[in-house]
């Protein structure tokens, strides 16, 4: 049995007296809070200045923001540990709706008081009030995102109409693909017990099959999923227009160059830091194709088509090794070898029980992490009892590493872009692969090896293709709506640009647009290369580890509770990175071209 995460420490149940209670506290709060703002006539203004009296009502508004923000983290986070892993959830489904209704109301707040902020002499508030001075940095960036809003009744019918619309359509995605089941066909003599059957399985069962053992499992698979998704295309290429179309409109409205600045100042990362990482994964993409083509010789074929890409090779690790009894007790003690408080974090998780770690139906596929409240965290897993199942915990334990070290924050300072927030889960995660390939036999080794390089590879290669897919999406439909055939043909040239001889041309994957979630967000376009960055920033941080670990002790914990209150530029700085040259991003390149050359060299007979 594996471990479900257990929020009744939260609230007794979503019929409970406390769970209404606090439902009720925070529609309370937002209304209360939109009177205090109507009374101070909180909203943009033509007078610049900044006296005791202007002071005093942003320290004042500030504080009661920072407590509803807390509120409003913990009801959504439980609402939400319901809704991810069972869609049936009817009750917990209305809540959600319910809620994201009052939140439309705390965002055009959030919109108000930013544009307030956009017209003052902000250096003077700084200089004026100790609360400005310790959010210096994200009022700093308020005031410039502030040069980028519309009207004020133009943001306030953007707001009101986002639940009807971009927010809609993702939510039309995630319950179309997490209800979606799909016949996987089973040849005579494929699939065991299976075999010669016609098996129906949840999306996210289907897409587990990728990595079986057996390659007729895996191609079953493959046609099965690419099947399910074509006959849900319809509605998720309207959902996919739809949501490019609002964001891309907005985009101009609010006057941003193009539909990539909002993410890189969402990620307070630069065009030259952006620049400089692509050209150093551009030059990388023959290195992972040598790859790609070692996998393709070792599973005997000229060419790996997309049900191989995540084959298991030189073992799939699944023993009892790793089961999930010896996956979170290896996790523990590899986190021990860092420091007794990293240790301590997943065995308060649990026996707490933060984690939720089973595969079911009705359960979305993947993995994340959410803050809960103060420090504590929830931990979605979909675990599998092999390596790459304790790597994931420990990727996702690392995020709640960094939940801890950002509770001493207040929300605003808490409010950590994605290009930073992906740092302490993949130093947590090397930590663990590293201790794993140090202990492994040869077979074991090619396994963790090869599952370093599948994630190097999606991350890179992979996350490159999505980039500029998504690109070309804006592009395309600045003009017009685009068909599901020409999304797929996107996608294909996408793969093709980037996989190239990697993989077979012929055996791609054109639905990956309708698989990845990450398309279906108003508020996170472009949220693919933020993963690159952190995956290539994790490996540098930890290459500055080992080169000196009681140096990077005294500094590390204190750059995780910054990474919302500095430019990643900045941030990289402290251990003497420049992120904005292709040198740094071509050092923690090399770390996965040594890793390609021993998968090559233990692959070669």
């Amino acid at each position: 049995m594996l471990p479900r995460w257990n929020l009744s420490r939260v609230y007794p149940g979503l019929e409970s007296d406390e769970f209404r209670a606090a439902f009720e506290r925070v529609t309370a709060g937002i209304a209360e809070l939109r009177a205090e703002f109507d009374r101070r006539a909180i909203r943009r203004g033509d007078d610049a200045r900044v006296d005791s009296g202007v002071a005093a009502t942003f320290d004042a508004l500030l504080a009661r923001q920072n407590a509803l923000a807390e509120d409003v983290r913990t009801l959504s986070a439980y609402i939400r540990s319901f809704v991810s892993t069972d869609s049936r959830e009817d009750a917990a489904q209305a809540r959600e709706s319910e809620l994201q209704q009052h939140l439309v109301e705390l965002r055009k707040l959030g919109t108000r008081f930013e544009a307030w902020i956009g017209s003052l002499d902000v250096e003077t508030l700084i200089e004026r009030s100790a609360s400005a001075r310790a959010h210096a940095f994200p009022l700093r960036t308020a005031a410039r995102a502030a040069q980028h809003q519309m009207s004020e009744p133009e943001e306030d019918l953007a707001a009101t109409l986002a639940p009807s619309s971009g927010t809609a359509w993702a939510k039309l995605h995630g319950n179309v693909a997490s209800r979606l089941v799909v016949p996987v066909v089973f040849a005579p003599g494929v699939g065991g017990e299976r075999a010669g059957t016609t098996v129906p399985l949840p999306m996210s069962a289907v897409r587990a099959l990728a990595h079986d053992p057996s390659a007729g499992v895996r191609r079953a698979a493959y046609e099965a999923e690419l099947a399910g998704w074509e006959r849900a295309a319809v509605p998720l290429a309207a959902a996919l227009n739809g949501i490019k179309a609002e964001v891309h409109t907005l985009n101009q409205r609010r006057g941003w160059p193009d539909d990539l600045e909002p993410a890189l100042f969402a990620n307070n990362v630069d065009r030259a830091t952006l620049g400089a990482m692509h050209e150093a994964c551009r030059e990388s993409l023959p290195d992972f194709r040598r790859y790609l083509r070692a996998k393709a010789r070792r599973l005997g074929r000229e060419r790996l088509p997309w049900w191989d890409l995540f084959a298991p090779v030189g073992g799939d690790g699944a023993d009892a090794s790793w089961s999930w009894e010896n996956a979170a007790a290896f996790v523990v003690e590899q986190f021990g070898t860092y420091s007794p408080r990293l240790a301590e974090l997943p065995r308060r998780a649990l026996r707490e029980r933060w984690i939720d770690a089973e595969p079911r139906e009705g359960k979305r596929d993947g993995a994340f992490c959410m803050g809960v409240r103060t420090d504590e965290s929830a931990v979605f897993l979909n675990f599998s009892p092999s390596f790459g199942g304790g790597s994931t915990l420990a990727h996702e334990l690392g995020h709640a590493y960094h939940n801890g070290i950002l509770a001493r924050r207040t929300s605003w300072q808490r409010n950590t872009p994605m290009a930073l927030a992906e740092t302490a889960s993949i130093f947590c995660e090397t930590i663990v692969a590293n201790a794993a390939l140090r202990t492994a036999r040869a077979a074991e080794r090619l396994a963790i090896l090869e599952h370093q390089l599948q994630g190097s590879c999606q991350i890179v290669v992979d996350i490159h293709s999505r980039f500029l897919f998504e690109s070309r999406v804006f592009e395309g439909r600045a003009r017009r709506e685009l068909s599901v055939a020409e999304l797929n043909a996107l996608m294909l040239d996408a793969q093709r640009e980037t996989y190239g001889d990697g993989l077979d041309p012929h055996a791609l994957h054109p639905y990956m647009w309708a698989m990845k979630s990450h398309y279906y967000s108003t508020a996170r376009s472009f949220y693919n290369w933020p993963y690159t960055f952190g995956l290539l920033f994790g490996l540098g941080l930890y290459a500055r580890y080992r080169e000196d670990a009681d140096r990077f002790r005294a500094g590390y914990d204190d750059l995780l509770s910054s990474t919302g209150l500095e430019p990643a530029a900045d941030l990289a700085a402290r251990f003497g990175i420049a992120v904005r040259s292709p040198a740094f991003w071509r050092a923690s390149l090399d770390v996965v071209r040594e890793q390609i050359a021993e998968f090559e060299r233990l692959t070669t007979p």
